[in-house]
């Protein structure tokens, strides 16, 4: 292990919070060096098997000569806030649930 970056220094923003489904698309634009801090982060601190394995993969392609994509590791929709509340009103809410039929006489799915 060659030391762990400083996680303020790592080239993905928040990355100890990234999904393991999409760390692949986020590390395309990351360039061989910021890939080595990746897994040396991740082998000072969660040494999760299945991440080091993806960082390794494309560590190993770019050396390779894969070619790095942009805007990727900038974009992390899945944490972003919805601060301003949830987006159903009362005109996108679905229809008013019936209560149980056991027990409720008024409730015209229950046999009289």
């Amino acid at each position: 292990m060659t030391g762990s970056a400083d996680h303020d220094a790592l080239p993905l923003p928040d990355y100890d919070h990234i999904p393991l489904a999409t760390l692949p698309t986020r590390i395309t634009g990351i360039d061989a060096g910021g890939l080595q801090a990746l897994i040396d982060y991740e082998e000072a601190h969660g040494d999760r098997l299945p991440v080091k394995v993806v960082l390794q993969h494309r560590l190993d392609a770019v050396l390779r000569g894969a070619e790095l994509s942009e805007g990727a590791a900038t974009s992390m929709p899945e944490m972003e806030s919805t601060a301003g509340g949830s987006p159903v009103s009362p005109v996108t809410s679905g229809p008013p649930i019936n209560p149980p039929s056991q027990g409720d006489p008024t409730n015209p799915a229950q046999p009289r």
